[in-house]
């Protein structure tokens, strides 16, 4: 392909370990992609960096301190033209040149530049889970009036994207994720009281962030795949399952009526979905090697124990509920890891937290942005104030 034709790329989160993994790509593929906008939250040398190598015109820094210094201290080149606030995450988002957004902040911080991008008509490659766990009727029913191509970028939900092309949806019997277990999947259920963050963040298949880390380890990960799964897919909880597979290699199933499975399968990398969703529907030469049948290797797979896993089940009752109790699970989740990586709360008083905000703020209704955003806040400040 020529310059002209390069499909241009917004990378929100380019600094975590998606943002990484994207820009593998975008180096094995620079005929074919081109990157004209990246964010960071505070990381404004390894931004810079990134700005340098791809030439991008664009960055915003959300931390507004981060910025400032940036700023000050003239961090990046004259050719990048910088931004801070979330108000320019939004803005980026929306940038006109774009062909593609790919969001993959951590958090609700997702949501608003999702919504961004939307509104601006751009195609999304979407990273972020929580912007459907918190928005899902929202950000699914304004892209449908959009036309927007939502692409899923978590391996899981882009291995069902791939095999229910071209299925309908009539056909489809059931969705199953697949889930490493994380770290503590064979540790006794009584040792887990002394599991220190260090431990938590020591996923045994995936390079991942503290915090998705942790996630995956109580598998709130998974609860928040499997409300994803609902939106994106639009399936309700009967038909959604979840199934602990150790090796990442089978990255989920459909299920149809006639019985079939269909299974997509590669290394446990996050450069195969990615580019998957940055050049589709054309497909290029992977950027890692890829499974090698000549080798002789082990699939397993077994149900989750909910003992061992009860953010699992607290994000299925939350599914089933509806309303505000995912957008208070979600919440409650990302504010109890964040008091255990701080060293204020015990790994197995997570999912106590989650379940005593839910208790509180479940039943609350949402029947618009500013009433989801209000609760949002609000199991967030319960959460904070929690007493364990």
């Amino acid at each position: 392909m020529t310059d002209c034709i390069r499909k241009k790329i917004v990378l929100l989160g380019a600094t975590g370990s998606i943002g990484s993994n994207t820009l593998q790509v975008l180096r094995a593929h620079p005929d074919q992609l081109e990157l004209i906008g990246v964010s960071a939250q505070s990381n404004d040398r390894k931004l810079a960096e990134i700005c340098s190598e791809f030439k991008v015109p664009y960055a915003v820094l959300t931390d507004e301190k981060a910025y400032e210094k940036a700023q000050a201290e003239k961090v990046f080149d004259s050719s990048t033209r910088l931004a801070g606030g979330n108000d320019a995450l939004s803005e980026l988002a929306g940038l006109p040149e774009a062909d593609l957004v790919l969001v993959a902040v951590v958090g609700a911080c997702g949501l608003q530049p999702t919504l961004a991008a939307i509104e601006a008509g751009k195609d999304i490659a979407l990273a972020n889970k929580e912007a459907l766990v918190l928005g899902g009727a929202f950000v699914m029913e304004r892209a449908r009036e959009k036309g927007i191509r939502l692409l899923p970028t978590d391996s899981e939900h882009n291995a069902i994207f791939q095999c229910l092309e071209a299925q309908p949806t009539t056909q489809l019997d059931r969705i199953i994720l697949t889930a490493s277990g994380g770290p503590f999947r064979d540790t006794p259920l009584a040792e887990l009281e002394k599991v220190t963050p260090s431990d938590a963040v020591q996923h045994p298949n995936w390079s991942m962030g503290h915090k998705i880390s942790v996630d995956s380890a109580t598998m709130a990960n998974k609860g928040l795949e499997l409300i994803e799964a609902h939106w994106l897919f639009g399936l309700p909880p009967e038909q959604l399952q979840v199934v602990i597979h150790p090796q990442s290699i089978a990255h989920s199933f459909v299920q149809f009526i006639d019985g079939s499975i269909l299974a997509q399968m590669s290394p446990p990398s996050m450069t195969f979905p990615i580019q998957h969703c940055l050049l589709y529907p054309e497909r290029a030469p992977a950027v890692e090697p890829t499974l090698d049948f000549q080798q002789a290797f082990q699939l397993e797979f077994c149900p989750p124990d909910p003992q061992r896993f009860p953010c699992l089940v607290l994000a299925y009752d939350s599914l089933r509920n509806g309303g505000g109790a995912p957008a208070v699970f979600n919440a409650a989740n990302e504010i109890a890891v964040g008091r255990f990586l701080s060293n204020e709360l015990s790994y197995p008083a997570i999912p106590h937290l989650i379940e005593a905000v839910l208790e509180q703020l479940a039943a609350r209704s949402v029947p618009d942005m500013d009433s989801l955003l209000a609760l949002d806040a609000e199991a967030r400040q319960r959460a904070h104030d929690f007493k364990l």
